[in-house]
């Protein structure tokens, strides 16, 4: 059963469309990797999944279940967040803040599942620690750590592994992985690297001046997957 569909979605700038009458569906559980070119519109459709952007026509439908509070967000960090002077764990509980009120003063609930997904990301001997004082790893394990707070049903990642070395980035991929098919969390990713998403992926959604929305199995059978691995390698 869908939890997310999109409905002839045109996405676009001032007027421009980027993306036209795009159709696509996301289910419990699914691991769904958006892939394609650079300024294909990647980013534009997750801020239009979070709401944070209307489309030009379509829609967006959320199952009853679901709604934006169900909904964790890793973005792409932003120079100037990288040097953040908060706390590993003021920055963690602030992923509370998603659901519900603003909160001058965290509860104990708070508290408990600020420390629950430090410990699922292995930083809990971080929370002391500045931010901005962290690896890059070690950062995007404390942002993950956030969104999970805020997160119940379905994860959202805007390129998590940008500007981490091989080995960090191989870790990330396993514990999204591991987010994915042993907590049950729906994941939606966008990512340039084809092959990472092959491997860990169910679905698939190649957006270019040609759409692709299929299992990865599919994908990999299809035309578009090998010009697309052909372009990557040259």
């Amino acid at each position: 059963m869908s939890i997310i569909r999109c409905e002839d979605l045109t996405l676009g700038y001032e007027g421009t469309a980027i993306i036209n009458d795009l159709n696509f569906s996301v289910n419990t559980g699914d691991y769904l990797c958006i892939v394609g070119e650079n300024g294909s519109g990647k980013s534009t459709l997750m801020k239009t999944l979070l709401k944070l952007k209307n489309p030009m026509s379509g829609n967006v439908i959320l199952d009853e279940g679901l709604t934006q509070k169900d909904i964790g967000y890793l973005p792409q960090q932003t120079v100037v967040q990288k040097d953040f002077p908060a706390k590993v764990k003021e920055i963690v509980l602030s992923g509370c803040q998603s659901r519900g009120a603003f909160k001058l003063f965290y509860n104990s609930e708070d508290k408990a599942l600020a420390h629950e997904n430090m410990e699922r990301m292995s930083i809990t001997d971080l929370a002391e620690r500045s931010y901005k004082e962290l690896s890059g790893g070690q950062q995007q394990r404390v942002l993950l750590a956030r969104a999970l707070c805020a997160a119940r049903k379905v994860l959202l990642l805007d390129e998590p592994v940008a500007g981490l070395d091989p080995m960090v980035t191989e870790q990330m991929y396993e514990l999204i992985d591991e987010l994915n098919k042993k907590d049950g969390i729906t994941i939606i990713m966008i990512s340039h690297d084809i092959h990472a998403a092959m491997k860990y992926a169910s679905n698939i959604l190649y957006i270019a001046d040609d759409i692709f929305f299929g299992t990865k199995a599919e994908f990999k059978k299809h035309d578009i997957f090998k010009r697309y691995t052909l372009g990557q390698e040259d």
